[in-house]
């Protein structure tokens, strides 16, 4: 799980940024692009700490996802070859292909927010395309 939310706190690092003088000189050494190439290797190392090695293995090399799975693969190595802005637009799609199966029920789960749910499960609907019978990789 540490590696996990690793990988997710450095995807979201700049809108969580918390100004803590012990951390400024490693800030420096971290930059954005370097962040992000931490941040995709903490999530796909913390993945298959969580589900297991071989149902993440088995979700990615489904014959449906493999589009997805070659562009988020693509995405990383951009990434990690110096080219973020190109490698996070190509990862975003392949997250999207790979996990677009799962907005539908987590738009089910939004739902029940009060005010907000309902809006957040239309939003979800319409991106997904009512896409539903989605296996869950777990």
């Amino acid at each position: 799980g540490f590696f996990f939310t690793g990988g997710v706190v450095m995807f979201f690092d700049r809108a969580m940024y918390i100004p803590f003088p012990p951390l400024e000189p490693l800030r420096s050494v971290l930059t954005p692009a370097r962040r992000l190439a931490m941040g995709n290797i903490l999530f796909l190392l913390g993945l298959p700490l969580i589900i297991g090695p071989q149902k993440t293995v088995l979700f990615f090399a489904r014959r449906n996802k493999l589009k997805g799975t070659a562009a988020f693969v693509a995405g990383i190595l951009l990434i990690l070859l110096r080219w973020p802005l190109v490698g996070f637009c190509i990862e975003l799609y392949g997250i999207g292909v790979l996990f677009g199966d799962f907005l539908v029920t987590i738009g089910g789960y939004a739902g029940n927010v009060p005010v907000v749910g309902p809006w957040i499960r239309w939003g979800l609907e319409r991106i997904s395309g009512g896409r539903r019978n989605s296996e869950l990789p777990v």
